[in-house]
């Protein structure tokens, strides 16, 4: 398997989840402005973004997707959902990669502030109902699936810790209690200080 990445990027998830599920892989950085839009990299990933995987030929682009893939490619981790997990499994993953990063890119990168009458129109609504919202689980669950540490903890949980280290995400109790679950594992050490040896190397 075939990893592109740069340290830079939310490949930092994709190498969490590949810690996670413990396959052998290569990793290819690519550098924002040179490699990455160059035709070789464009044929796998024509929006000329990372990261990716090549495995056994097949190319998987986007986080939440790489996270679920990897978790069906390799079932020996134990990290796909069961049958009495898949609804909150693929409620949470999916919301992550949709309202959550909407609404923070929006409201907090790009300081685009939906007004009352067009929240109807967004998929996320309001900032504030996509916190709220996930708050309510947190508060109640202490993995997306409930109990179990899963995929989904990946992705949650990378987007949940950049929120909280950046400022994006307020830094109520629930959030911070998940995260330090979810961080506090020995992959997620491992696949930190083979990223930030890359970031050295730079």
């Amino acid at each position: 398997m075939t990893f592109y990445t740069n340290p830079q990027s939310r490949g930092r998830i994709v190498r969490w989840m590949l810690e996670e599920v413990g396959a052998p892989y290569k990793t290819e950085v690519l550098a924002y402005e040179d490699s990455m839009k160059s035709p070789a990299y464009l044929k796998i990933n024509p929006m000329g973004k990372v990261p990716a995987i090549v495995h056994r030929g097949q190319v998987v682009t986007e986080c939440a997707a790489i996270c679920a893939y990897l978790a069906d490619a390799f079932p020996q981790a134990g990290l796909a959902p069961q049958p009495d997990e898949r609804a909150s499994y693929y409620r949470w993953l999916f919301f992550a990669a949709g309202p959550l990063e909407a609404a923070i890119t929006d409201t907090k990168v790009l300081q685009v502030e939906v007004d009352a009458e067009k929240q109807k129109m967004v998929g996320y609504g309001s900032y504030a109902a996509v916190l709220d919202n996930l708050s309510a689980w947190f508060k109640e669950h202490d993995y997306v699936t409930g109990e179990r540490f899963t995929a989904a903890d990946v992705y949650v949980g990378a987007q949940m810790a950049w929120g909280l280290e950046f400022g994006t995400i307020e830094k109520r109790q629930e959030f911070v209690d998940y995260v330090q679950r979810v961080t506090s594992r020995e992959t997620y050490r491992r696949a930190t200080e083979k990223d930030d040896a890359l970031m050295e190397k730079a």
